[in-house]
């Protein structure tokens, strides 16, 4: 996954970018017709800043203010944090549902009301693992965008003149 983003500051070896938020229902051709095309006309793009370590492939290229560079974050690490976010809750909450529902039936547990708390109990209890394996520091460095490299400056042109 890569973005693009503007260097704004640079202090101590860190530099600070500047990325714009984009949504992503500008593009769709039902714009007009749906709140969240409304919503997303109404409320003004932001922009994202955040510091960054200079890496050590770029130590012989000059970054400078006003430079534009290409963040990168690996695709799979993001779909690997995605799926455990939002797949471990989802199947905590089935599976001990399951569970729940079998209790009734099997009449070990008198009354269903208990079985839908035996699955939100397993709702929560995959939203408190997923929050565990995504608190792990080396996950949390592969997460953190990189500047992948330097984009040249356009060329500026003042005369042109016919030969």
């Amino acid at each position: 996954m890569e973005e693009l983003a503007t260097v704004t500051e640079i202090s101590h070896g860190n530099i600070t970018v500047v990325s714009q938020i984009k949504s992503t229902c500008n593009s769709c051709s039902q714009v007009n017709n749906c709140a969240n095309g409304q919503v997303a006309k109404a409320i003004p793009h932001k922009k994202l800043s955040f510091t960054l370590g200079k890496p050590k492939s770029l130590n012989k290229q000059i970054i400078g203010v006003g430079d534009s560079v290409l963040l990168t974050v690996p695709e799979e690490d993001v779909l690997s944090s995605a799926w455990q976010v939002y797949l471990l809750p989802i199947l905590g909450l089935f599976s001990f549902s399951a569970l729940g529902q079998w209790l009734v039936q099997k009449a070990i547990i008198p009354h269903e009301l208990i079985a839908i708390v035996i699955g939100s109990v397993g709702g929560y209890l995959g939203y408190r693992l997923a929050k565990k394996l995504q608190s792990d520091p080396i996950k949390q460095k592969n997460l953190q965008p990189k500047i992948l490299r330097v984009l040249p400056k356009p060329l500026e042109v003042n005369n042109i003149s016919e030969s």
